[in-house]
């Protein structure tokens, strides 16, 4: 496979999905639509942004996921932030700026890494943040990572492995702090990525059930 940074290599991230799903159902679960909700923050709520989602669950009971799409809203935020194009668009532009400048030198990692992760299987997607692409199966098995100037960590999702973990892999406190992420291998070049990378970050889709 060959890799490019473009809108056909990525998926859309399930948070924004979850989103459009929470806006959408606003009317019938409320009895006030995005709008309604954030005239109402506008007019009563505090205008401290960081308080808003915290007024809104203490004044109304809206979960938090929730209070704070409505506090982004009346901040300037709207429906369309959600929609799919828009986020695959966002999603290019984010593997962009990960790789500028002094760490354009990394990106042969990156993109070995990604097509790594996408000889898994067709399941596997890769949705990309502003500080990293996870890869996903039913949920988040590893994530690339640029953490320094030298180096990119695959962080990967081992917490239910009954295998003795290599000197390799970095324990990264996620299994006392109860992260998704429990792991990392640190990778400095793209022969680094051999085959005991491949089964770690096979270990980890294979625990994805």
């Amino acid at each position: 496979m060959t890799m490019k940074n473009s809108r056909e290599i990525y998926r859309v991230h399930p948070s924004v999905a979850y989103a459009r799903k929470i806006i959408a159902n606003l009317p019938d679960k409320t009895g006030r639509s995005l709008d309604d909700w954030s005239d109402l923050l506008r007019a009563e709520g505090p205008k401290e942004k960081k308080e808003r989602p915290a007024w809104l669950h203490s004044e109304y009971g809206l979960g938090r996921t929730t209070a704070w799409l409505i506090a982004s809203a009346a901040q300037g935020s709207s429906p369309e932030d959600y929609d799919d194009d828009r986020y695959l668009d966002m999603a290019v532009n984010y593997v962009e700026n990960l790789y500028s400048g002094k760490k354009e030198h990394l990106r042969p990692i990156h993109e070995a890494l990604l097509r790594a992760g996408y000889d898994l299987g067709d399941d596997v997607a890769a949705s990309p943040c502003t500080t990293m692409v996870p890869l996903y199966k039913n949920r988040v098995i590893a994530q690339i990572k640029p953490t320094t100037l030298t180096r990119i960590d695959l962080g990967l999702a081992l917490k239910d492995c009954d295998e003795a973990y290599s000197d390799r892999l970095v324990d990264t406190g996620g299994l006392r702090k109860g992260d998704r992420i429990t792991h990392r291998i640190p990778i400095s070049s793209v022969e680094e990525i051999d085959d005991e990378v491949k089964y770690w970050l096979n270990v980890a889709y294979e625990l994805d059930n």
